[in-house]
């Protein structure tokens, strides 16, 4: 069985906590995974920004509310699941998911949950599960499945790594880089053919 892993933000739908940013005019909302490393310094500093501007789940699910996918991400992926199982590898939450899984389809997605409280505060995050991208690639594998994955930001690297094949998807220059080992596109069009390619491999 041959299983693609994607990421979501910034590979299939916009960077949910970007257009926050530029919707409450918080610039440092803007950071993302492209720019931070390390998940638990991003997500703290985050969290720090929302409770000292009393910013509420809802004031970003209406933000997420007005958003599209990307275009010609719906077309991609219906494409690929003719080929392909389909699997999102995120390391956004449920609680933002629901309305872009809808536009696209319905894709199975693995993601992290938030704490939120009675008033809507967002008070902590949950993870599905520490480096749950590479994990779920590693498991798959074991599973005597042909994995390949892509992604756009240093949280894909390890997915990357442990799928059969990996590549970066509109990445930024940083993380090009970084890591030169994983072939770039910027188009649909090419990522679905160098799946293909290492599929007939």
């Amino acid at each position: 069985m041959d299983v693609v892993c994607l990421d979501l933000e910034g590979v299939l739908v916009p960077e949910i906590w970007i257009l926050f940013a530029e919707k409450t005019g918080i610039a440092e909302l803007k950071a993302t995974t492209r720019d931070i490393p390390d998940y638990d310094d991003l997500m703290g500093q985050r969290l720090s920004l929302l409770d000292k501007n009393n910013l509420k789940l809802g004031d970003i699910q209406a933000v997420i509310s007005e958003m599209a996918p990307l275009p010609g991400a719906k077309e991609f992926l219906d494409s690929l699941r003719e080929t392909y199982q389909l699997i999102i590898l995120s390391d956004t939450f449920y609680e933002f998911a629901k309305p872009l899984m809808s536009q696209l389809n319905w894709p199975t997605l693995f993601c992290h949950r938030l704490k939120v409280g009675g008033d809507g505060e967002v008070r902590g995050y949950t993870l599905r599960q520490t480096e749950h991208k590479r994990q779920a690639v590693e498991a798959l594998k074991r599973l005597n499945c042909k994995v390949y994955a892509a992604g756009d930001s240093y949280n894909d690297t390890t997915m990357l790594k442990a799928a059969d094949a990996g590549f970066l998807f509109r990445a930024p220059e940083n993380v090009i880089t970084e890591f030169p080992q994983f072939s770039v596109t910027n188009e649909y069009a090419e990522l679905r053919q160098f799946f293909d390619d290492v599929a007939l491999e």
